[in-house]
């Protein structure tokens, strides 16, 4: 695939993508993903717009103060000059943003891309040596960081890295360093398939992975997930919990309210009740978070603050049936589920309104392809499990990774997950390929024991991996937090694992049962199995903070 002429001084990362020859095949069939070959995706979303609807419209939104476009054109283009005029960015060049949501952080955002610099936006919760890894993977020159989370980033002791803070009071302040600048600065002409973002896999599996995303593929998920399911309008408030650092966050907060014009609304934390009521008070109408919060909203009687929302979206982890009827009997709402993958940059399979299934993910996004293909990466027949293989106008390119062998396979994007499609082609989730556990022979989605587990009112959170076994090779074993008051006891366990057996298939139930204080989770809120799974390896020793002895 010949590439366009880059605008990139630094060539760290068009150095790196994967040969040709390892892409996936890329898909701009509709009209609308016909980019241009030049392309600067900060002008695509910020000053486009305002060329459209004006400066004065709200743009970004918090609990205390309000930016319109204006302002946060004028931000990121100080901060792009604070890059290139005192800090010596050239594109290309990488640049580690690090902080909470707010408009900073957007702004820094805008402003890298705007000066020609590669994103690096990282979860803020990242420690030091979690830090040291990514920067040896994207090497940054810079970063920018909000003086509240400094502490761990000087920790990490990166060689070599200009750490300028934001919103403190020192004299070298990125804040004030702006405020000297004068407004102004001409995007860099950027290639369309010039590296934009480095986003990093959430990491629940050994060493993260980098991938690389273009200019384009930045509006193109816009014009896609966006633009046909989501279907926003530049009244629209949006809100949400996702970390920009999230890319399920940057499209959900960032890319996809300001293409249209509407606002959003950036929270730093908010509890799942404590955004409901943010929801209700500030009359937001697009949500993005994840079911485990939609849950503990209606089990905290809240549901009916969310009867203002227009849009509401679900992603991150599978949607149960049992959560979406229960929310649209309680408000109305018809909520988006959908899958997506930092490899891909957001969501490729979902379904609104009429066209929604409760319990099934939804069908390709308009502009994606998706199929479910064997072990040999050939179709299966439509009822079949088999893995969730995509094409579309974004795929995989890791950063000098061979693991890009394994998630692009004769052009697909391999994803990693076991589906079954409908004679609709709607798409089924049965669990992460390596989630199946095979117990005496059977095949058994750990997902689908979580979601009869979780409908136990005794149980909080759940999570269900397989454990060795001498007899049958594995059984299913759950994870369990229990809801305040609820004995952590043998009774208990017993009454969840006949609940469980009077709900789905009785070989499925879980043979063990562990209680918990908390699940492992990433960053972005994602159970980690795999240390589940390192939990249950460890035969006869209680998980790290189980508050009772194992019930089986």
């Amino acid at each position: 695939m010949e590439l366009s002429r880059s605008a990139h001084v630094d060539t760290f990362c068009r150095d790196r993508l994967p040969p040709a020859e390892q892409w996936p095949e890329l898909r701009f069939e509709l009209p609308e993903l016909r980019y241009p070959t030049r392309l600067n995706c900060a002008r695509v979303l910020l000053d486009d717009t305002i060329d459209r609807l004006g400066a004065e419209r709200r743009c970004l939104v918090t609990l205390d103060e309000q930016w319109s476009y204006g302002d946060l054109r004028t931000r990121a283009d100080q901060v792009a000059r604070v890059l290139t005029e005192d800090l010596g960015l050239v594109p290309g060049n990488r640049v580690l943003l690090r902080g909470p949501n707010n408009p900073w952080l957007v702004a820094c955002w805008f402003g890298v891309l705007k000066a020609g610099g590669v994103v690096v936006t990282t979860m803020p919760l990242l420690r030091a040596h979690e830090l040291t890894t990514l920067c040896e993977i994207g090497r940054p020159t810079v970063a920018l960081c909000d003086h509240r989370y400094l502490d761990e980033l000087t920790a990490a002791a990166v060689p070599g890295l200009t750490t300028v803070a934001y919103g403190g009071d020192t004299t070298d302040d990125l804040t004030r360093r702006c405020a000297t600048k004068s407004a102004g600065f001409e995007a860099v002409d950027t290639a369309a398939d010039d590296v934009a973002l480095i986003a990093f896999t959430s990491g629940t599996t050994g060493r993260p992975k980098a991938t690389m995303h273009f200019h384009r593929d930045v509006p193109a998920n816009s014009d896609t997930f966006s633009r046909h399911i989501l279907k926003p309008t530049p009244d629209d408030l949006f809100a949400g919990t996702p970390p920009l650092g999230f890319t399920f966050g940057l499209g959900g907060l960032v890319v996809f309210p300001l293409h249209v014009g509407a606002a959003t609304l950036l929270l730093e934390h908010a509890t799942p009740e404590r955004l409901a009521r943010i929801v209700a008070d500030h009359g937001v109408t697009v949500l993005f978070t994840a079911p485990t919060a939609y849950r503990a909203i209606m089990a905290a009687g809240l549901a009916d603050l969310l009867r203002g929302l227009r849009r509401c979206v679900s992603a991150g982890e599978t949607l149960p049936a049992e959560t979406w009827h229960d929310l649209h009997a309680a408000t109305g709402i018809e909520l988006i589920d959908g899958i997506g993958a930092t490899e891909l940059l957001h969501v490729f399979v979902s379904a609104a309104d009429g066209d929604i299934r409760p319990g099934a993910t939804g069908r390709a996004v308009p502009g994606f392809e998706a199929v479910v293909l064997d072990g040999d990466g050939k179709p299966v027949p439509d009822g079949t499990p088999g893995q969730l293989a995509v094409k579309g106008p974004t795929g995989c390119r890791y950063l000098d990774d061979p693991r890009q062998l394994g998630y692009v396979r004769d052009g697909w994007n391999i994803t990693g997950d076991t589906y079954v499609r409908d004679a609709d082609g709607y798409l089924w989730y049965q669990a992460r390929s390596d989630d199946m556990i095979v117990s005496s022979g059977y095949n058994i989605a750990g997902p689908e024991v979580e979601v009869a587990l979780a409908a136990h009112p005794d149980v909080a959170e759940c999570g269900v991996v397989g454990a060795p076994d001498p007899r049958r090779g594995l059984i299913v074993k759950a994870y369990v937090v229990l809801r305040e008051g609820i004995a952590a006891d043998a009774d208990t366990a017993e009454r969840i694992q006949s609940y469980v057996k009077s709900t789905i298939a009785p070989y499925k139930y879980p043979r063990a049962v562990e209680f918990v204080t908390a699940l492992p989770r990433t960053g972005n809120g994602k159970l980690r199995r795999a240390e589940l799974r390192a939990w249950a390896a460890n035969a006869g020793e209680p998980a790290p903070n189980s508050p009772a002895p194992k019930a089986s």
